[in-house]
């Protein structure tokens, strides 16, 4: 039976919801952190008990995201490493990554990370442009950006990731390229970029129905897109995927494993689950989820059997959104007739026998893969 070797475990504690936050998240003013890991605990028995999801004895990846994982008590990362068991995090190629937020990430807690063996940070830093991190509802200042970049480097982290936001309204008249180049003298390794989305249900997504808040056209959306990529590659890192840029051998591991449609596992609440054709996704209410943890029930929200057409688009489209692209090969005559196409309108380029999108591809990206589904479906 095949096992799991990719591990994402959610830590959903918040000190406040962001404005344009739909993320299973629990607000307040601190964590709960030994809740946390003995839901997680309770949860990891039951998987075990269940015997769906076999997790490997070595894991090739393990992320911890949220949320805030920073605002975990210091010595949680240690108590993650026995819960999920220290024998499978000894291999040397592990990648173990947290998120942290600028405001709750100190030398304590990054020394603690190091000692658990996280090796790889993602910072949420967003813009360093102090109207919009106020816009946002981010806690931290462009001060605290730079210093949480600095203590992850003074104790050890040779892998710093950070996020960068695009997209954001007009009005806040935001300088792109002064962010960029504020963020290419941190040196960091890892960059990934993220679209502003206008959510249901949040206070963005509410102000913009009722007329209280500009959006972004789409044309200056992809006037964004466009410039950070180029600016990025000019700069030395490589797009890999559709939002993500990389340093030579600094990709994120745990993020290509979704990509490539490998197995993985999620702990905690609203956490998603794949091993085909099964998809599963947890509780994303945190009370709800922890009366089900904690009693080593299964906390499932619900759960799917993915079918062969289905399959198929995800292939389609987790090929498409990276560098590697698809096997022109592995398609009819009249289908890598299409990619032609694709490739005389500068919306992707064919390397190694694969073709791959270009960021003018990536940016109705969408679009393309339900033609390609549509064209495979008909023949």
């Amino acid at each position: 039976m095949e096992t799991v070797d990719s591990l994402y475990v959610h830590a959903p504690f918040c000190s406040r919801r962001c404005y344009y936050c739909d993320f299973a998240v629990k607000v307040g003013s601190s964590s709960d952190s030994d809740l946390w890991s003995r839901a997680i605990a309770g949860e990891l028995q039951a998987i075990h008990e269940e015997q769906v999801f076999r997790i490997s004895s070595s894991l090739k990846t393990l992320y911890v995201g949220g949320g805030t994982p920073s605002l975990l008590s210091d010595d949680s990362m240690v108590k993650l490493a026995g819960i999920v068991g220290i024998e499978r995090l000894r291999r040397k190629d592990l990648e173990w990554t947290c998120e942290a937020n600028p405001e709750s990430f100190d030398k304590d807690k990054a020394s603690a990370w190091i000692r658990a063996g996280v090796n790889r940070i993602s910072l949420g830093l967003q813009t360093f442009q102090g109207p919009s991190l106020r816009w946002m509802g981010r806690l931290h200042g462009v001060k605290q950006s730079h210093e949480a970049v600095k203590i992850a480097r003074e104790v050890g982290f040779s892998n710093v990731s950070v996020d960068m936001i695009i997209g954001l309204p007009p009005s806040l008249k935001r300088d792109l390229r002064k962010d960029f180049e504020e963020l290419l003298s941190l040196e960091v390794d890892h960059v990934s970029l993220y679209g502003l989305t206008v959510e249901n249900g949040t206070p963005l997504g509410r102000a913009v129905l009722e007329g209280k808040q500009d959006i972004i056209s789409d044309s200056q959306y992809r006037e964004e897109y466009l410039f950070a990529v180029d600016w990025l590659e000019s700069h030395g890192y490589r797009s890999y995927e559709i939002s993500n840029f990389a340093q030579p051998g600094k990709k994120s591991k745990h993020n290509a494993n979704y990509w490539s449609g490998k197995p993985y596992l999620g702990l905690g609440n609203g956490a998603h689950s794949y091993l085909y054709p099964i998809r599963r996704w947890n509780i994303r209410n945190w009370d709800g989820y922890c009366k089900k943890a904690l009693e080593h029930s299964l906390p499932l929200e619900n759960q799917e059997n993915i079918d062969n057409e289905e399959h198929r688009l995800e292939y389609l489209w987790l090929g498409l959104r990276t560098k590697t692209g698809l096997r022109v090969g592995d398609f009819t005559v009249g289908v890598q007739e299409r990619f032609a196409s694709w490739t005389r309108d500068g919306l992707a380029v064919e390397r190694d026998g694969n073709i791959c999108l270009t960021p003018k591809g990536w940016l109705i990206m969408d679009h393309l893969t339900l033609e390609l589904e549509e064209q495979l479906t008909d023949t």
